[in-house]
């Protein structure tokens, strides 16, 4: 499979966990879309300020890129507004994936994780700005990540 995989949802979601075990799995290399914010977004997220469309062009512009430049990439990105997953997949030619799960259950997850910029504050913010792709696959995260791929992996089959 030659056209990217983009997991998807709001943080906490488990995109990252996720995206790694589907790229090992499929023997792809996994892209976190954390990794490309420019520091000032960095700085903001961590300081408690929700970024706004403004804040995420640039890098929603640059993973576009990484996209293009690299065939068959797992990449793990909230794409939380339709507009953002049509800068990333102007032609709809790329697997989506929509990791779902409610806001208490991410919440608790974002209260134990440490050392990331994102914080349990700002998740009423990821909620307010999620529009759920209608044409995702949709994954309830209520499950172990492991049956959360096997899905994923059954989906991308012919």
């Amino acid at each position: 499979m030659a056209h990217p995989i983009i997991i998807m949802g709001v943080s906490g979601s488990g995109k990252t966990t996720i995206g790694h075990l589907v790229a090992d799995r499929l023997g792809k290399t996994f892209l976190d879309a954390d990794d490309f914010h420019p520091e000032e977004n960095k700085t903001k997220m961590a300081s408690g300020i929700p970024l706004n469309d403004d804040d995420r062009l640039p890098w929603l512009q640059t993973l576009k890129e990484q996209l293009i430049s690299t065939p068959g990439v797992v990449l793990a990105c909230s794409a939380l507004k339709a507009s953002y997953r049509f800068i990333l997949d102007p032609n709809h030619a790329y697997s989506w994936i929509y990791l779902d799960g409610s806001k208490e259950l991410i919440f608790e997850r974002l209260k134990k994780r440490a050392g990331h910029y994102m914080k349990e504050n700002l998740l009423d913010s990821q909620f307010k700005t999620l529009e759920v792709p209608a044409d995702a696959l949709k994954i309830s995260i209520d499950q172990h990540p492991d049956e959360i791929v096997s899905v994923i992996l059954k989906s991308l089959k012919p």
